[in-house]
């Protein structure tokens, strides 16, 4: 099973809160996105799949969003939450929803300038993998933006969803991301999964300086 059937049978067979990914609020990442770009800064995020942040970041008044992951159902399964939202009846039209691997997908260049990724690049554990996601980080996001980058912290766990990940603290982030990236703040947070379990992640805002 390759990456994307993995993904698309996750969506398809577990529900939204049933996953331990699962947040019923995106505070972390809300307030660090707040910090540093105004509402109508093109933000992309990574992976975004079924979370609720796109429906946060709405209701804050942003309105130049796009949505990547690479399950379509995932992404439906969005879609659908901000079409039952009283709030956002016409919110999904709004959004640029993008089905597409990151690694592979074709950027534009200096398109963003807010990337925001929670939990995808912590599943890279290949050097090689690696060094194309900041290939894409830095084609995609413009000099003076912002990436919000969240992974699993050293000591957390060394899976999810049965494969293997990378945990990172701030500092070997920061070095992974390297020189193109000034490390504005970190934030450790401690996620209390849907089955009662506590997963230590590390939260990294980035400015991108050349």
């Amino acid at each position: 099973m390759n990456k994307q059937e993995h993904w698309q049978q996750v969506y398809k067979t577990k529900a939204v809160d049933k996953v331990s990914w699962f947040q019923s609020s995106a505070t972390l990442s809300l307030t660090l996105i707040e910090q540093s770009c105004q509402k109508n800064t093109p933000i992309i995020d990574i992976g975004g799949g079924a979370s609720c942040l796109v429906e946060q970041l709405l209701e804050e008044g942003f309105s130049n969003l796009s949505v990547l992951d690479i399950s379509q159902h995932a992404l439906a399964v969005a879609k659908q939450t901000l079409v039952k939202s009283a709030n956002n009846s016409t919110s999904s039209e709004l959004v640029s929803w993008l089905c597409a691997d990151m690694l592979t997908f074709n950027f534009e260049t200096d398109s963003f300038g807010l990337w925001h990724d929670r939990a995808v690049f912590h599943f890279l554990t290949e050097n090689s993998e690696q060094l194309v996601y900041l290939e894409q980080l830095n084609k995609a996001l413009k000099v003076d933006g912002y990436a919000v980058i969240s992974t699993f912290d050293i000591g957390g766990p060394t899976q999810c969803s049965g494969i293997p990940i990378k945990q990172y603290n701030w500092q070997t982030l920061s070095e992974r991301l390297g020189s193109n990236f000034e490390l504005i703040s970190h934030h450790q947070e401690t996620h209390r999964t849907p089955f009662n379990t506590d997963q230590a992640f590390n939260y990294c805002l980035f400015k991108k300086v050349k």
